[in-house]
């Protein structure tokens, strides 16, 4: 087990957004987290990643305990929110900076991840001069930057047209793959849920809980034809009626 959230709660004032929440992560797994927006699935991974401590609970990172401590995890909000004043290799580079790697140093091992992100050619590049799929590879690996073994992804491609979309979640999985990452991943999607994951936690409620947990047993990568079969309706009916 690589990472383990155990009973997780957490609110706010009068209200109560988190009610006694456990996931785990295991090695080289893709679980996404799947729920309503609003339910709390960025509340759960603000508190993954160390930047808001649970009422209750703990988080622990290969039996270790992190729970509040920041820079263990890699976290990738939304949003790409790379510096537009930088260029791609120092927005990429910038994590190993502020952990203080010396700047030269930390420009020649990003750089050396470039061709394997696609990204090969954009390093003197600005972030205006990059298509919305290309600076989401620029995001990922800046957030592999900060942490090389457990990625938090929430909702990285839902701003991308359909056709970057499923080019873009093909090629995660390859280099996901390639460079032995584990990602916990948020989507409000559930056929995104449904292609990508080993296993997918459903959230919902308020509080929000666990309501259930579903193992996809197709190999990956799964094919376009998966998405029409009965196999992946049968996965679907099943989550929706959990949601309900």
């Amino acid at each position: 087990m690589i990472l383990q959230a155990e009973h997780i709660t957490k609110a706010y004032g009068e209200n109560q957004v988190l009610q006694d929440v456990s996931v785990t992560l295991q090695e080289g797994e893709l679980v996404c987290l799947l729920g309503v927006s609003g339910v709390g699935k960025t509340t759960l991974f603000n508190i993954l990643s160390g930047l808001t401590l649970p009422d209750s609970g703990k988080v622990l990172l290969e039996g270790n305990d992190i729970t509040g401590k920041t820079g263990y995890l890699s976290y990738m909000q939304q949003k790409d929110l790379l510096l537009p004043h930088k260029t791609v290799l120092d927005n990429v580079a910038l994590p190993l900076v502020l952990n203080g790697v010396k700047k030269k140093k930390a420009r020649e091992q990003a750089a050396g991840y470039f061709p394997q992100f696609g990204l090969a050619g954009t390093e003197k590049k600005y972030p205006v001069q990059l298509s919305g799929g290309m600076r989401q590879r620029a995001a990922l690996l800046r957030t592999y930057m900060c942490g090389d073994k457990v990625a938090l992804l929430d909702e990285p491609f839902s701003a991308l047209d359909t056709l970057t979309r499923t080019g873009m979640q093909e090629w995660y999985l390859k280099v996901m793959e390639e460079i032995k990452l584990s990602t916990l991943f948020i989507t409000h999607d559930i056929d995104e849920a449904i292609l990508l994951s080993d296993r997918i936690y459903i959230m919902s409620g308020n509080p929000a809980a666990i309501s259930a947990e579903l193992v996809i047993e197709e190999p990956k990568p799964r094919s376009g034809e998966f998405l029409l079969s009965d196999t992946f309706m049968e996965y679907k009916r099943r989550i929706k009626n959990v949601l309900r």
